[in-house]
C-alpha cells in the first residue's frame, strides 16, 4: 500500500554568505497514512518546520524527495494546505472573505464560494463573525479562520506549523479540541508541529522526535490512546515522561524504535 505523504531520505542544505554549507535537515525519511495525524516535536533549530515547507512544495529539497499518492512534489498544490503560528489573514478582508480567498482564486463562483465560506464558518464555530475583520476578532478567532480557510479549498494534506503557539493555555486546550472535531470530520492526513509534548499526545497517532545537527528524526512514538484523551491520566503522563526524556537524550525511557530500525 503506497503511503499517503511520503519523505524519502530529505535532505535541505544552505548556502551560508561566508561560503560555508548549512546542513538544515538529513536522511529524513518518514510516511503518513491517509487520515493520519502526525506530530513533530524537538527543540528550535532542528529543522521541523523546513520539513513541513518541503512538504508544502514551497521549499525543494537538496537531496531526497517528497512522495504525495505516489507522485513526486515538485512544487505548492491545491491538495496540500499550510497553516501558520501568524495566521496570514489579509486585514483589509473579512472572515467571510478571508475563507472563501482561495476559492476566488480557482474560479468559484461569488455566490457559491460565500456559501461555502460560511459553512466553514459555521464548523469551527464562527458563523455569527463571518463580517468581521481580523482586528475585531481574538488571537484564537483569528486562527479558526485561518482553520477555515484551509479547509475551504479541500486539500488531502493539511500543514500546520505550530498553529496555537501564539495562545494563551486556556484557548490553546479549545482549540486543540476543535481541531480534533474537525480532523475527525473531514480525515485530512494532517502534519502538525509543536514545542509542547502534552499537545503533541494530545493530538497525534504518532509523534516523531527531531534533533539538531543536523535536523533529523531520531524516535518514533506511537500514541495509542483513545480519544478524547484525559490529560491527567497515568498512560499520558508516562507517554509524554518517555518524549521529554527521548528529547533530552536519556536511552533509560527513550525505549521507541526509530523509524526504519
Amino acid at each position: 500500500m503506497v503511503p499517503h505523504l511520503k519523505f524519502q531520505d530529505v535532505g535541505v542544505k544552505y548556502s551560508l554568505p561566508d561560503g560555508r554549507v548549512s546542513v538544515a535537515v538529513a536522511g529524513v525519511s518518514v510516511a503518513a497514512r491517509t487520515g493520519e495525524f502526525v506530530c513533530f516535536v524537538g527543540p528550535s533549530g532542528c529543522g521541523k518546520t523546513t520539513v513541513l515547507r518541503v512538504a508544502a512544495g514551497l521549499l525543494p529539497p537538496t537531496s531526497g524527495e517528497v512522495q504525495l499518492n505516489g507522485t513526486r512534489i515538485s512544487g505548492p498544490g491545491k491538495e496540500r494546505c499550510m497553516v501558520f503560528q501568524e495566521y496570514g489573514l489579509f486585514p483589509w478582508y473579512s472572515a467571510l472573505d478571508n475563507v472563501a480567498y482561495g476559492l476566488r482564486l480557482a474560479g468559484m463562483p461569488r455566490a457559491e464560494r460565500r456559501e461555502r465560506a460560511q459553512e466553514l464558518l459555521d464548523r469551527v464555530g464562527l458563523a455569527s463573525y463571518a463580517h468581521h475583520y481580523p482586528g475585531e476578532l481574538s488571537g484564537g478567532m483569528r486562527q479558526r479562520v485561518a482553520i477555515a480557510r484551509a479547509l475551504a479549498v479541500d486539500p488531502e494534506v493539511l500543514l500546520m506549523d505550530e498553529p496555537f503557539g501564539a495562545l494563551d493555555a486556556q484557548t490553546r486546550a479549545e482549540l486543540q479540541t476543535e481541531l480534533l472535531r474537525i480532523w475527525a470530520q473531514s480525515t485530512k492526513t494532517t502534519l502538525f508541529i509543536t514545542h509542547s509534548i502534552e499537545e503533541a499526545v494530545y493530538l497525534a497517532d504518532r509523534v516523531l522526535v527531531m534533533a539538531t545537527q543536523p535536523g533529523r528524526v531520531v524516535q518514533e512514538f506511537a500514541i495509542d490512546l483513545e480519544r478524547p484523551r484525559d490529560k491527567q491520566s497515568t498512560e499520558f503522563n508516562r507517554l509524554e515522561r518517555e518524549i521529554d526524556a527521548c528529547m533530552r537524550g536519556s536511552p533509560a525511557l527513550a525505549r521507541a524504535p526509530a523509524p526504519g530500525s
